[in-house]
């Protein structure tokens, strides 16, 4: 997986949207305590920056030390570079000791993980009962129905054949991705639960976007241009119909939430 950001590194850590503050207070809502946080697959830190003005402490990795590089540095934040499968002794080295941990978080990385070894390493690491895993992922962008036209097919047709197998679990919106937890307070199912991001692009971040994804990079590395010219000319038709620069796009986000019990 880490193999698949790293030429595009910088385009994601520049692009990428940042996930709404709702997100984080109904996930803060559900954990008893606030003290430590393990955000997993942390990439640029997106999440891990606003689950540390919520918890006193996160720890976030990744696999890929040219993602960790352009993550926001912040006092209580600590990024460290992981193995793809870490050991028990491993684990409590690198992230957190025994049934230490307050949160495990996922986003839009749940999908690229081994999860049976990675349960395994959740349900040690978390607090029992009450310990609690979140996992999200946001799909398409939605801007209007003029550049959804054009998105839509380029998407579907075009850069279909170059997306990994993963990708099938994020369009499905994690419903149906392993998730052996229990419902947290307040709840009778671990979601997927909706939430939105809004963020105001012009159309030269909104390709920025696009060459930040897997399969972008994928299909450059087999020599196919997907964003050719008359692509570009087609989104820029569309993009610029209505005479706004500038424009909200919107992309869905959906959770699943779920506590580790006393398994």
């Amino acid at each position: 997986m880490a193999k698949l950001f790293i030429k595009q590194a910088k385009q994601y850590a520049e692009t990428r949207p940042s996930y709404p503050p709702q997100l984080f207070q109904f996930i803060a809502s559900k954990t008893p305590l606030h003290d430590l946080a393990w955000d997993v697959g942390t990439g640029s830190g997106q999440a891990a920056q606003s689950l540390a003005g919520i918890y006193k402490n996160v720890i976030a990795t990744d696999t890929s030390p040219k993602q960790l590089e352009f993550a926001t540095k912040l006092p209580n934040i600590k990024y460290q570079l992981t193995p793809p499968i870490m050991s028990s002794s491993e684990l409590e080295k690198i992230v957190a000791a025994e049934a230490s941990l307050d949160l495990v978080s996922i986003a839009q990385a749940m999908h690229w993980l081994d999860l049976p070894k990675f349960y395994k390493e959740v349900k040690w690491v978390l607090k029992k009962p009450h310990g609690v895993i979140a996992a999200w992922c946001y799909t398409v962008p939605q801007v209007n129905n003029s550049v959804d036209s054009v998105f839509v097919p380029f998407y579907r047709i075009n850069t279909e054949p170059y997306w990994e197998p993963q990708r099938k679990l994020v369009d499905d919106k994690y419903t149906n991705i392993d998730f052996p937890f229990e419902p947290v307070d307040g709840t009778d199912n671990t979601g997927p639960f909706e939430f939105v991001i809004e963020k105001l692009m012009d159309l030269e971040s909104y390709f920025t976007y696009l060459r930040s994804w897997s399969a972008y990079q994928t299909a450059k590395d087999k020599g196919v241009e997907l964003l050719t010219d008359d692509v570009i000319d087609n989104f820029k038709r569309a993009w610029n119909e209505n005479g706004q620069g500038q424009k909200v796009v919107r992309y869905p986000v959906y959770l699943r939430i779920g506590r580790v019990g006393n398994c």
